[in-house]
């Protein structure tokens, strides 16, 4: 862990993009056949051929109230969920099998989140926009220098100029500037190949995932054999102001998924205006502690998310009690059952939420 500083500027130019980005089409015709690896959602022919050409990309997504209705997240494969700072979350959406256009708002790098996106086979992307530089523990920054990440796989908005970045200044008159950063995956994954000569290979011709094993995945449980587990809900931290951050997800036994809730409303996709749903919802009980780093505007946070801890996983209408394992780094988070099998996650998306250990889900 580096315990040096990181000069960077705190300062974002201002720019606005006059055509949201678009990507090429999918081939969606033919059979389903071809498991995405993130989430096990099966796909076309066609389409596996498009996210072969491509490498995982993790972006950091915030949830303060003014950043309110994100867009995007629907389309994440998957999404981790823990506190930046003062109870607010922030989430870490993972993309490699979907496309996601716009994206947003982009928010600034967390040391554990970092962790968690080291997690992707060799050098997968980070889109961000700064992060915490403070000396000490909690400095993302200075650790993605020490990793050699910063001008290879590391997608710092600071160091991607527009277009493939930009500022959505239809949500200025009601948010402060820094809530309207957007981008997309289809211009980032562009920047990666064009600019970093990263696509599914590095420049040298190794593949990102030559050594890399995805979560395992099965179907949908039979309608008959689901279960009644109807409502789940839990806080990240238990102050009153913390109000807006309560999440509760509410299950569906005809669609075998999970609706959520965001600090007692709908949480929609502002680019779907649907309300987000997953097929997993893991909770992951790791411990919290503070940086002491002297950041002069509200705590850094740290969570324990290597080794390993206790969690829970909600599908298929049922919970079950887990333990999650992260040896190292570079190791995937993964979840085994008390018999010590990795769990199995249902097709769809993948909803995990860092709680402080010892903090109370309600199922």
């Amino acid at each position: 862990m580096r315990q040096g500083s990181v000069s960077s500027a705190d300062t974002t130019p201002v720019v606005v993009d006059s055509n949201a980005p678009n990507a090429d089409k999918e081939d969606t015709s033919g059979p389903r056949t071809e498991e995405c690896p993130m989430n096990g959602v099966m796909y076309t022919k066609g389409q596996k051929a498009k996210w072969e050409n491509r490498r995982p990309l993790l972006v950091a997504i915030e949830n303060h109230t003014e950043a309110r209705p994100q867009s995007g997240l629907s389309k994440a494969d998957v999404v981790y969920e823990a506190v930046a700072e003062g109870g607010i979350t922030r989430f870490l959406a993972g993309y490699y099998c979907q496309d996601a256009k716009p994206i947003g708002p982009v928010r600034s790098a967390r040391i554990y989140f970092l962790k968690l996106v080291q997690g992707y086979g060799d050098h997968p992307l980070y889109a961000h926009v700064g992060g915490a530089n403070t000396p000490g523990p909690a400095n993302a920054l200075g650790e993605i220098q020490d990793m050699g990440w910063e001008a290879y796989n590391d997608m710092n908005q600071f160091a991607v100029p527009f277009p493939y970045y930009y500022r959505d200044y239809e949500r200025l008159p009601n948010r402060a500037t820094e809530h309207t950063m957007y981008s997309s995956t289809p211009k980032l994954w562009e920047y990666a190949a064009k600019q970093r000569k990263l696509t599914e290979v590095d420049a040298k011709g190794k593949k990102w995932n030559a050594s890399w094993t995805p979560w395992q995945f099965a179907d949908d449980a039979s309608v008959a054999s689901r279960g009644t587990t109807a409502k789940i809900d839990y806080a990240f931290w238990s102050t009153n102001d913390t109000d807006n951050y309560k999440v509760a997800w509410t299950y569906d036994k005809a669609t075998n998924s999970y609706a959520r809730a965001n600090g007692g409303t709908a949480h929609i996709d502002k680019d779907t205006d649907k309300q987000i749903t997953s097929k997993n919802v893991v909770i992951a009980f790791a411990k919290e502690s503070v940086a002491n780093d002297g950041y002069d505007a509200g705590q850094h946070l740290l969570y324990g998310i290597i080794g390993s801890g206790e969690g829970l996983v909600f599908q298929n209408g049922k919970s079950i009690k887990v333990t999650w394992k992260k040896p190292t780094e570079e190791d995937m988070i993964r979840f085994y059952d008390p018999a010590g099998k990795e769990v199995k996650f249902v097709r769809g998306q993948i909803w995990v939420s860092v709680l402080p250990t010892g903090n109370k889900v309600n199922y």
